[in-house]
């Protein structure tokens, strides 16, 4: 069970502070390791600060010895009572850039508060010192992280982070979300309009789109989520890939679906025929924005494959 921390002997508050700068030293070497190959700058900073951590847990275990001897209890943060549990992002890869700045910012906030409590709870003049001294030096250590940004995170820096960062955006959410919004856009056209055209009746038009739409929707999702691991390609997590997939796939279908639920048919099929000039045009701009393809160009090309489905459907259901 874990203890409180008012129920700390002096001799284990030091060990919990040793536990702690190891820790935070740790954590801020994975977070560097994770960050190196896409944010330089940043691992940079990361590895400064895990060389203060370690200067800190040396000067704590100096003074723990002239006090207490060599043998060091193992007290852990989640041994004590009021320490917040961390999710393990420095595990996660691909990592992200502002999770490991805010995961630090935090794990920083606990330190200095650990320590501001400490004193209060030791009587030793040189144990009181020094960690009132540590407390300055995480009170001090946002400013120092700034100045670290500021060091490592030159503007030409920064920008290069941002580039990376938009980059892995694109890879990991962009292009999974715009396959399946072609796909659930385009796609449903055929089947949807066939069926409105050949019965001549919304409701029946409706489950044919929403049947489509979702159908279209699982197969995207399980075949993105299937296609790799994102090990290799930095394309991150492949169920985040297929969810996202997924998802679009089957809110590019439900869009030009729902003007089915009107019973009227011809201000059913005009609704729908805008809802898919539409659509067209999102996937246009996304393809421009992200893509970096002329938007002209994206226009005409998303435009000649939704309409030479739509003709398809159409035919095909007034055949």
């Amino acid at each position: 069970m874990a203890k409180n921390f008012k129920d700390l002997s002096e001799r284990e508050i030091l060990a919990l502070a040793i536990s702690l700068e190891e820790e935070d030293g740790r954590v801020l070497g994975d977070l560097a390791e994770g960050l190196r190959d896409k944010y330089p700058a940043t691992a940079k900073m990361f590895e400064e600060m895990q060389v203060e951590e370690s200067e800190h847990r040396r000067t704590l275990i100096d003074t723990y010895r002239q006090r207490f001897g060599e043998h060091i209890p193992l007290i852990r943060r989640q041994d004590v009572k009021g320490f917040v549990e961390h999710r393990p992002i420095w595990l996660v890869r691909p990592l992200g850039v502002d999770a490991a700045r805010k995961q630090v910012a935090i794990m920083e906030l606990e330190t200095l508060r650990f320590y501001e409590h400490a004193v209060q709870r030791v009587t030793d003049a040189s144990v009181r010192k020094l960690l009132g001294d540590l407390a300055d030096i995480e009170r001090k250590h946002h400013a120092k992280a700034e100045s670290l940004e500021e060091k490592h995170l030159t503007p030409d820096a920064r920008e290069e982070e941002d580039i990376s960062h938009r980059r892995l955006f694109v890879l990991q959410i962009i292009q999974p979300g715009l396959a399946g919004l072609m796909d659930g856009s385009v796609s449903t056209l055929a089947p949807l309009f066939a069926a409105a055209f050949a019965t001549h009746n919304t409701a029946s038009a409706f489950l044919v789109g929403l049947a489509a739409s979702i159908g279209a929707g699982i197969s995207m999702a399980f075949a993105e989520a299937l296609s790799d691991d994102g090990s290799l390609t930095g394309r991150g997590y492949p169920w985040v890939r297929g969810l996202v997939t997924g998802l679009m796939t089957t809110a590019g279908g439900i869009g030009h679906t729902l003007p089915f639920l009107i019973p009227n048919f011809h201000i059913a099929i005009t609704a729908a025929v805008a809802v898919v000039a539409v659509e067209l045009a999102v996937i246009s701009y996304v393809r421009h924005r992200y893509m970096d393809t002329p938007f002209l160009s994206a226009a005409f090309q998303v435009g000649v494959g939704g309409i030479l489905v739509f003709v398809a459907g159409i035919l095909i259901g007034s055949s």
